[in-house]
């Protein structure tokens, strides 16, 4: 190893996903990745294994990492799972339901067997304090201090080991919950405390409470994992500086990420945005259609100019896969995707209808998909491609896992065959089949509440099962070009290395056009601005963070907002008025003439890029040349139901212009990429693969 490349610094990225656990290590110009089974009765050790990994294989040691960026799922599997800690909640007193009731609908009407998502904490440890502010952050009553020994006795009773404190308006006024918590924590000084002014300082007190609870109940696990992680590092001497994957697309340092775990509810998801929008830039695509699919899920998001559309409200654990309001809504900024059941770990089975249906159970790492001989015996997406000859079973995760043929059919025979009559191809075609179609369906329904044309897009895909998919999900969606990127089966974990470092702020502040005070929202914006500072003296940066504001606005008497960018400061009303029009028309077609306007919540996002574009080489293009295949194979062809021989090239060997044509398979240790019939394929001067639709298949 070259002193100049020591003095760069090397980075390095973990994902923990629901199979594998991703590993990147980046410097010197060089990049270097592995896959490890992931651990759930220990998830930092398989991060340590994949670090020494990368580490040996670049021959470094854990010293010279510079910096280390992670992602994990561990947030919203303790939800889904209902595993977090024992968590109570404390409300203003006449509000102890609002977690039960809601907003006070039924999320499908007609449905008379519906079953409405249980809160995280039941009515028995939802307690009430007399104290009232009013919506402009006045006192109307005073907070009974006299009722914290009560109280607190009642924690102790219950064995209570995290708190939510949720009071009716503290997004305008926090002075109550942070008095409630100096005097808790006086007698009970053990207690994990989680305050929905600092959690969520925004309006509608349902999802404010809904999401400081969520907060409350994973933040006790997440804050011993990750001193559980520090401590892991610091034993192999890795003692960068550690950054937490948020779910806006930014990374975090631990103490942040420790307080306000809910930031990272979707943590890996957002890595896999980040990691299109990067591909994006560096093509000069306006719209991309974004498709990581893993060992557990599939993922799909739009990229419009570069940038993943982040949401301000996230619905986490639906009782139906698809209905809005059948989950908990969680207010917190994060990049707005598509998540469903749909990995290579889901498990196939029959309905009641005796139908072939996909997930979203999964088989994950343990026990895992029948071919990986780990005591699953369910058949699994996994098992289809295994069977379909999309896997090479000897050369399967770098050849670190030897996958069993015969298990699969078994698994597929007993389970989907022998009900349906189908011999194991049959049934396995029919497994790729339903889960490609529930992914092009998703992909469907998001564009249209989008507003979005399918066929106009780009898909960017990645992930462990992505690039064995995207041919037929392209085809089943219309789109006629496909990218690959250079290591697309740690797509996430790569994404993590290009995401900027990023404190988000939001705060609710209703404000009129009509009646615009320039001065007070200066004033608002500048302690915004104060308060993200302070937090980012925590990342120990160097370099100023570049701030940039945008606003929740609406049309008053409006139900929900838009977001709506902050082009320059001092903010007036008429350019606010202006870029609202602006984005109201873009999404429904029209603006209301003569509407009065009010922004809601002011955003803040300070951040600083940590990653720069790659350029493209300076050198000639290269002359097209046609690819050298290694072997040939059988594989299924989807589009028309038999096998087709396919050309077999190994990506590594593929030099920039190299030229491939469908029916193929590119093979690399993290993933292969089927082309399609219906496709044709070069490497472009970046090393992605492209894949373009025939002119006539």
């Amino acid at each position: 190893m070259q002193d100049n490349d020591r003095q760069r610094g090397f980075r390095l990225s973990a994902d923990i996903g629901g199979t594998f656990t991703d590993i990147v290590l980046e410097g010197g110009g060089q990049r270097w990745s592995t896959k490890t089974l992931t651990r759930y009765d220990a998830p930092e050790k398989a991060i340590v294994t994949g670090v020494q990994d990368v580490l040996d294989s670049a021959g470094i040691s854990a010293a010279d990492v510079a910096l280390f960026v992670h992602g994990m799922t561990l947030a919203t599997n303790a939800v889904l799972e209902r595993r977090g800690a024992l968590t109570a909640f404390l409300t203003t007193k006449g509000f102890r339901d609002v977690l039960e009731i809601g907003y006070e609908t039924r999320y499908a009407p007609t449905d008379l067997m519906l079953v409405k998502q249980s809160p995280l904490v039941p009515r028995e440890r939802r307690f009430v304090v007399e104290e009232r502010m009013s919506a402009t952050g006045d006192v109307l009553v005073p907070l009974d201090e006299a009722a914290f020994d009560a109280i607190a006795e009642r924690l102790v009773q219950e064995r209570v080991e995290s708190l939510a404190i949720g009071f009716l308006h503290a997004y305008a006024n926090g002075a109550h919950e942070a008095r409630a918590r100096e005097l808790l924590l006086e007698r009970i000084p053990s207690l994990s405390i989680s305050l929905s002014s600092e959690v969520c300082p925004e309006i509608r007190e349902y999802e404010r409470f809904s999401t400081v609870v969520a907060n409350a109940y994973v933040q006790p696990i997440v804050e011993h994992y990750l001193n559980q992680l520090r401590s892991s590092l610091d034993e192999i001497g890795l003692t960068a500086p550690a950054l937490l994957m948020g779910s806006a697309g930014g990374v975090m340092p631990l103490d942040i990420a420790k307080r306000i775990p809910i930031r990272l509810i979707e943590s890996g998801p957002a890595g896999g945005a980040v990691l299109s929008a990067s591909i994006a830039k560096e093509l000069d695509l306006r719209k991309v259609l974004s498709f990581d699919m893993g060992g557990t899920t599939a993922k799909i998001c739009f990229i419009q100019n570069g940038e993943p559309h982040v949401a301000p409200l996230f619905e986490v654990d639906r009782q139906s896969r698809f209905q809005k309001g059948s989950g908990l809504p969680l207010r917190t900024p994060v990049v707005e995707l598509v998540e469903i059941g749909a990995g290579g770990g889901s498990i196939a089975s029959l309905d009641r209808m005796n139908r072939i249906a996909v997930g979203p159970r999964s088989a994950a790492s343990e026990p895992g998909p029948a071919c990986y001989g780990r005591g699953g015996d369910e058949p699994t997406v996994t098992d289809s491609d295994l069977i379909m000859g999309r896997l090479d079973p000897h050369n399967f995760a770098g050849g670190r896992i030897v996958l069993d043929t015969s298990a699969s059919e078994a698994a597929l025979k007993r389970v989907l065959g022998d009900a349906l009559s189908l011999d194991a191809t049959e049934a396995a075609f029919g497994v790729v089949e339903i889960v490609d179609e529930t992914m092009a369906n998703a992909a469907r329904v998001h564009a249209a509440e989008l507003g979005r044309e399918l066929s106009e897009h780009v898909i960017i895909a990645f992930g462990g099962a992505a690039p064995l998919h995207a041919g037929r999900l392209a085809e089943k969606l219309g789109i006629d070009t496909i990218i690959i990127p250079r290591n697309a089966g740690v797509g996430s974990a790569l994404g993590f290395l290009r995401a900027p470092i990023a404190v988000d702020l939001v705060q609710t502040a209703v404000t009129s056009l009509a009646n615009f005070d320039a001065a007070a929202v200066s004033r608002l914006l500048d302690g915004m601005r104060q308060k993200g500072e302070a937090l980012a003296g925590d990342l120990k940066v160097q370099e100023s963070l570049t701030a940039s504001f945008s606003c929740a606005m609406r049309y008053r008497g409006q139900g929900y907002e838009i977001g709506v960018p902050i082009e320059r400061l001092p903010a007036s009303g008429e350019s606010l008025s202006k870029a609202f029009e602006v984005e109201y028309a873009t999404l429904f077609g029209r603006v209301i003439r003569d509407g009065e306007v009010e922004v809601v919540s002011w955003q803040l996002r300070l951040s600083k890029s940590t990653w720069t574009a790659e350029r493209g080489s300076d050198a000639p293009p290269t002359r097209p040349s046609e690819a050298e295949f290694i072997s040939t194979r059988d594989i299924f062809e989807p589009r028309i139901g038999t096998m087709v021989n396919h050309r077999i090239y190994e990506r590594k060997q593929l030099k920039v212009g190299s030229r491939f044509v469908g029916p193929a398979m590119i093979v690399e240790d993290e993933t292969s990429t089927v082309v399609p019939a219906s496709f044709d394929g070069h490497v472009d001067e970046r090393g992605n693969l492209v894949l373009t639709k025939k002119e006539q298949v």
